[in-house]
């Protein structure tokens, strides 16, 4: 190891004998009580001295024996450092693709910060290549929202959708005004080409043999162009990923509302059914009034999108699927987080298992985030 302060967490004193890293309370770690010596020593911790040298150097400074391999052993537990020398298939395979490498730097700098132990983030972002995400839908939503996930490092976007791109379609980080007239698969296509980092993985990064089934799908994101889809979302399109257990995030537009979520679990999480049937519960004429608005009863010939919600809406979504795909589960998982204009101000409800809905999450126990988000992010380190 060559211990290295993460670069992306800003220095400053806070007084004489006391050191901040990281600037916003949800990352911030104060070290002390530090005497000169000791602030000196720190400045050493830019990953290209392995421990054997960094205790040479605290010798020669001065500082009592033991103290290199302390320091180091609580600024790591803190999460204060990284170790640039990662090793790993994976890990090296990403650094070997220099280009792509330098485009994924500050992505890599932000999981650095978000995962604590040294080497964790280029590990969950080598992690990524390996692999596929569906978005169902091409609009001003799932277009950029797979845009987003190409451009992170997700190994394979896939991107479905019907009909041609029509000039409504055409959104910043989305479909370009050069794709309209063409099919919305086809163009989808080839602006996850461009937004990706690279080449795409082959059949053997993704683990599988030469001519072997594709890898199976990591998160299904339903983004369709009518947001309807995505607010009331039917059940019966839902089936297979749950008998499958695909993971799946519903995200969209509708009117002048956003929404993100929920993120389904199956069997852990409430699902599509458990929705419709907890909105009926509350709302006896719902299921009437949807089954008109689903038949295309006074459906808007063009439904309502604004750009500047949509675009924080694909973001937003895009951020939650990377956090699950990094091994997390978001505040969306089993919640529908919504914004409304003009105001936005984003509000979450709890969507919980139905009793009587047979996807079992009912009986089984809900999923927590696998960060401890009740506890203090402010770490004591010295």
């Amino acid at each position: 190891m060559h211990p290295m302060v993460k670069p992306a967490l800003r220095r400053a004193w806070r007084e004489r004998q006391t050191v901040q890293f990281g600037v916003t309370p949800a990352h911030a770690v104060l070290v002390g009580p530090v005497d000169t010596a000791t602030g000196s020593f720190l400045e050493l911790l830019d990953g290209t001295r392995g421990l054997p040298l960094l205790r040479e150097r605290a010798h020669a400074m001065g500082l009592p024996d033991g103290l290199a391999d302390s320091l180091v052993e609580r600024l790591s537990a803190a999460g204060v450092l990284d170790d640039p020398d990662e090793d790993g298939p994976a890990a090296e395979g990403l650094r070997k693709r220099t280009g792509a490498f330098d485009r994924l730097r500050p992505d890599l700098a932000s999981l650095s910060v978000v995962h604590r132990e040294p080497g964790a983030g280029i590990r969950r972002l080598a992690a990524r290549r390996a692999m596929r995400v569906q978005v169902r839908g091409a609009g001003r939503v799932g277009a950029a929202v797979a845009a987003v996930l190409a451009a992170s490092g997700v190994g394979r976007v896939d991107v479905l959708d019907g009909g041609c791109t029509e000039e409504g379609d055409v959104a910043p980080g989305g479909l370009p005004a050069h794709s309209v007239g063409e099919r919305r698969d086809i163009a989808a296509r080839q602006l996850v080409r461009r937004s990706a980092p690279g080449r795409p993985p082959s059949a053997a990064e993704y683990g599988e043999p030469c001519g072997e089934a594709e890898p199976g799908l990591s998160l299904v994101i339903v983004a369709p162009r009518d947001g309807l889809a995505a607010y009331a979302p039917d059940p019966a399109t839902a089936e297979p990923w749950i008998a499958t257990g695909t993971p799946h995030l519903y995200t969209g537009v509708i009117e002048a509302t956003g929404l993100v979520g929920p993120l389904v679990l199956p069997g852990g999480t409430a699902c599509a059914e458990c929705v419709a049937r907890a909105r009926a519960e509350r709302d006896p004429g719902w299921p009437r009034m949807l089954a008109q608005w689903r038949s295309g009863h006074r459906t808007p010939s063009v439904p309502a999108c604004d750009l500047g919600l949509a675009t924080a809406v694909a973001g937003l979504a895009a951020a939650h699927a990377l956090s699950f795909l990094d091994g997390d589960l978001p505040a969306s998982t089993g919640a529908r987080w919504e914004a409304s204009l003009p105001l936005l101000d984003w509000r979450a409800e709890r969507v919980t298992p139905h009793p009587d809905c047979s996807c079992g999450a009912a009986g089984g126990q809900e999923g927590v985030r696998m960060a401890d988000i009740g506890a203090s992010h402010d770490t004591m380190a010295g």
